[in-house]
């Protein structure tokens, strides 16, 4: 006697039949279990539509009921920090970001700066509100492959966030525990300091490893030894510390000049036992592409190849994790 789901199970396209786990059929009911393992929020969606609208209308089949089940991602948490704000720790962050992403990882964005967001401007997704799934938000895609959330998409660009710290730790956790499907990379952009934000991030989410960004100046580094001690405290490893703003080339006559100082951040990674990953110049270029919503990281040109050598660091880290 033939099985009554064989045709069910031809009629179906080829993905579905390549994922299907299990297809049950009973009282004009059609239970398909399907594998949607390193499928994002949009293709299991798809796989989903498609398993219905294949078995509806099939005879004998009266309902479509679909289940996806997937292995839980083991998603690594990299916190990006700075001990005060202006040293372009954003903008580290999404260049990060990029970069790992075209090594081949799957990365998502969190705008952790809930009181100043910059995510939207820098990856040039402004004005594109996430949606929300099963009570999750839903991460907003852009064309450079990296899908972020950030307060700056669920508020008014003008609108200043005057919230208590309890405030925005929850607004950390909708954030971090969005549906980022299959995303294995989460580079956070915390806020400058110290405080609330960064204590949730420890104890509710805490990173496989944080980076450092600083200026060379002295204030800065101070600063900065002081958002290496919370993240030792709260036992999360220093991948290491960037120099940002370190060096400024006169576009006339090409003389390099240091307006914040050179080599600080580097004499204190190696004062403290810490890697230092990499300078990254002061380059109008990379002003323009930030602003511009086109991170350095994204292209070939000489502007994103200190972005592009710091995440190869970065990279080479988790992987001896």
């Amino acid at each position: 006697m033939s099985d009554p789901t064989d045709g069910l199970r031809a009629a179906l396209p080829a993905t579905a039949q390549s994922r299907l786990q299990s297809l049950r059929l009973s009282d004009g009911v059609v239970i398909a279990v399907l594998d949607a393992s390193g499928f994002d929020a949009v293709e299991r969606e798809r796989l989903e539509s498609a398993v219905k609208a294949a078995l509806s209308g099939q005879s004998g089949v009266a309902e479509v009921r679909v289940a996806l089940t997937a292995d839980k991602t083991r998603r690594r948490i990299i916190a990006v920090g700075s001990g005060k704000g202006g040293v372009g720790k954003s903008t580290v962050s999404a260049n990060l970001a990029v970069a790992l992403a075209r090594m081949g990882r799957k990365v998502g964005l969190v705008d952790a700066d809930i009181y100043g967001p910059s995510q939207p401007r820098l990856m040039g997704s402004e004005g594109i509100k996430p949606e929300a799934r099963n009570e999750k938000l839903v991460p907003v895609p852009n064309r450079w492959g990296v899908p972020v959330l950030s307060m700056g998409q669920l508020i008014e660009a003008d609108k200043a966030i005057a919230w208590r710290g309890p405030m925005a730790s929850g607004a950390l956790g909708q954030l971090v525990d969005a549906d980022w499907g299959a995303v294995d990379t989460l580079v956070v952009d915390l806020p400058p300091g110290t405080g609330d934000v960064q204590l949730t991030m420890l104890q509710r989410h805490k990173p496989d490893g944080a980076v450092i960004v600083s200026t060379p100046q002295d204030l800065a580094l101070i600063d900065a030894r002081r958002a290496m001690q919370l993240f030792e405290v709260g036992q999360v490893p220093v991948i290491g510390l960037i120099e940002n703003m370190a060096g400024y080339a006169c576009p006339h006559c090409g003389e390099v000049s240091d307006p914040f100082g050179s080599g600080g951040a580097e004499t204190v990674a190696g004062e403290l036992g810490h890697a230092f990953l990499g300078r990254i110049p002061l380059d109008l270029a990379i002003r323009e592409a930030s602003d511009a919503g086109t991170p350095p990281a994204a292209g070939d040109g000489p502007e994103g190849e200190a972005f592009v050598q710091i995440a190869r660091r970065v990279a080479t880290w988790l992987d001896n994790r």
